[in-house]
This record gives structure tokens, sequence and C-alpha cells, in this order.
């Protein structure tokens, strides 16, 4: 019990001190701002050319639906792109005691080194939630305003599908970062992660857009399936109103293997079910190579 207290102040302590940097929090929510706004701003009128291609010749639907499933689209991107992008950057306040020396304060105090590993993986799981549902709420007015056909079924199901990813990027942040002890290995992590997972995930580019052996392989990696069940859960009331207006299965179909909503590895569709069963799967994987770390480190210590 008196642990579990201590556990308790740690993450409160790294907690404050993450939202304390007011730019911190800024820079962890750029990302994905920046990528809204390029889509409003720039993208838009691709994105919605591309969904109408889809559609038998001559037909039409209404005008909300299809910049809505546009936008759907790439809420799932920067909502399962975040979830890992963000974890690495929330992280910061485990590298940062590091590099200030802060942490040989807990190694002599009654504090064991399992209880602050495990403080730094809770305070960023937490963090990494509070940004984003901020930038989820930014999303989710855009969409308001241009279409929304959300069911609240699936709006529960995005949260799932959001903690299930903020899950997978807190564990991989924290076994990868846990040989991070520099700034400038800090930066150069944040900054790799940020440029390559969106593209190596499928979210930026769906996988139906590179070769099949590359997205084959691609479709090998844990986080592809992040991607493709939050995907599902944003499109599926929009592809259901455009069923609604007549647009055959056909080609409705063609949407979702052309979006990523199916997901294909080795021309075998991946079955939804699965998509968690890796997911998770990996996120047991990562737990165990997280605790490992932990327990080695802590023995080299005594």
């Amino acid at each position: 019990m008196n642990e579990c207290k201590k556990l308790i102040s740690l993450v409160k302590r790294n907690t404050k001190c993450y939202f304390k940097d007011k730019v911190t929090f800024f820079m962890s929510m750029i990302t994905p701002l920046i990528l809204l706004f390029l889509f409003v701003t720039f993208l838009r009128n691709v994105y919605i050319d591309s969904f109408y291609s889809a559609f038998p010749e001559g037909f039409t639907v209404e005008k909300r639906v299809v910049e809505g499933v546009a936008g759907a689209w790439l809420m799932s991107s920067i909502l399962s792109v975040s979830s890992v992008t963000v974890a690495f950057c929330s992280n910061v306040i485990m590298i940062e005691d590091k590099i200030n020396s802060a942490i040989i304060d807990f190694k002599v105090s009654p504090v064991k080194g399992t209880t602050v590993s495990l403080s730094y993986f809770v305070a960023n799981f937490f963090v990494t939630f509070i940004v984003m549902m901020c930038v989820m709420l930014i999303g989710h007015i855009y969409l308001a305003a241009v279409g929304w056909y959300i069911t609240a079924g699936d709006f529960f199901m995005i949260i799932v599908d959001c903690i299930c990813g903020i899950l997978f990027g807190t564990l991989l942040a924290g076994v990868v970062e846990s040989f991070v002890s520099t700034q400038g290995a800090m930066s150069a992590v944040a900054t790799l992660v940020s440029s390559m997972y969106g593209f190596i995930c499928g979210a930026y580019m769906p996988l139906s857009q590179f070769s099949k052996g590359l997205a084959s392989a691609l479709g090998l990696l844990p986080g592809t399936y992040s991607v493709g069940i939050i995907r599902n859960h944003y499109m599926h009331g929009y592809l259901d109103e455009l069923a609604s207006q007549g647009v055959p299965q056909e080609n409705l179909n063609i949407i979702k293997d052309a979006f990523d909503m199916n997901l294909y590895v080795f021309d075998k569709q991946v079955p939804f079910g699965a998509m968690y069963g890796i997911l998770l799967g990996a996120c047991a994987v990562l737990l165990a190579a997280y605790i490992a770390i932990v327990i080695l480190k802590n023995r080299k210590k005594k």
C-alpha cells in the first residue's frame, strides 16, 4: 500500500512536470494540428476527388457525406499516428530526469526502481491520452461542421481504439527510450519517429498505393493494425450512409480496399478481429520487453 502511494505521487509529479512546460505540451500537439490544417487548406479536395472516383459514373451523393468521409479518413490517420509520436514526445520527463541527474535522487530514496519506472509509463500513458483527446475534440468539431455520420457505438469504439493505440505507443516509447540518456539522442529519436512512422504504418498514404511486396511487408508491422481498426470505426457510419443513398456494395468494397479499411498480407485479407489480436499481442511482447529491461537495470544498480 505504501508503494502504491509512492507510485501515485510519482505519477502526479511526472504529469505536472510535463504540463508545467507549456512549450512541450504545444510541441506534442503541433504535428497533428499541422496535419489537420494542411488537410483543410490544401489536401481536402484531393481526398474528396479520390472518393468521388470510386462511385459509378454519373452517380451523385450528398456533398456532406463525401466531405465527412474524407475528414474521417484523415482523423483516423492523425489519431493512430499521434498515439505513437505523442507518446515518444511526452516521455521526455524520463529522459530529462537522466540528463538532470534527478534519477540519482530516486536511487538513494526509499522508492523501488520498479516503482519509478512504472510511474514514467503510467504518466506517459495519461499525458498522451489527454493530448489525444484534445486533438480529437478539434477534429470532431471539424467533422461536425462538414458532415457527422459517426454512431454512438462507433464513437465508443474509437475511444477504445485510441486507448489500444496509446498503450502500444507508450510501451514502444518506454522500450526504445530506456536506452536514451542525452538531449541529442532524444531529439533524434523523436524526429525519426515523427517523420517515418506515419508512412510505414499506412496512415499518410494507404498501403494499397504501395507495391504488393512492400504493402505485405508493412502489413507485418503491428502499428498498421492500429490504423486499420480506428479507420474502420471512423468510416463505418459514412459508408452506411453512402449505401443508403444507393452506392453499390461493389463500389463500397473498392473504397474499403483503396483506403485500407480492408488490409491484405500476401493477398490474404486480415480479419478485423485479428487486427485487434495482432495489436494487443504486440503490446504484450513490448510489455514483457519493458519489464525485462527494468528488472535488468535494477539488478545492475545493486
